[in-house]
């Protein structure tokens, strides 16, 4: 089984794999809205100077988030990339 990190410790230019969403508040189910689901590939295209919020791109489009948010989002690598 591969290690899992979450969202918001990925590097930027990384792909990983949506392994599970944290929680089961109002956050969590618009996460799933957005269509952080399992299995979902995200790629991290770029992060604020000061780290937060990061922009990740899924289903062909671009989500912003906070590290509040996206660290709630568990990942794993994609077919052995680094995480």
């Amino acid at each position: 089984m591969p290690p899992t990190t979450t969202l918001d410790r990925v590097p930027r230019g990384a792909s990983v794999r949506v392994v599970t969403v944290d929680g089961g508040d109002a956050i969590a189910r618009r996460l799933d809205d957005l269509g952080l689901r399992e299995g979902v590939a995200v790629e991290v295209l770029r992060r604020a100077p000061l780290g937060d919020p990061t922009v990740f791109e899924l289903h062909g489009y671009q989500l912003c988030l906070r590290k509040s948010e996206s660290g709630r989002v568990r990942v794993e690598p994609v077919d052995g990339a680094p995480a």
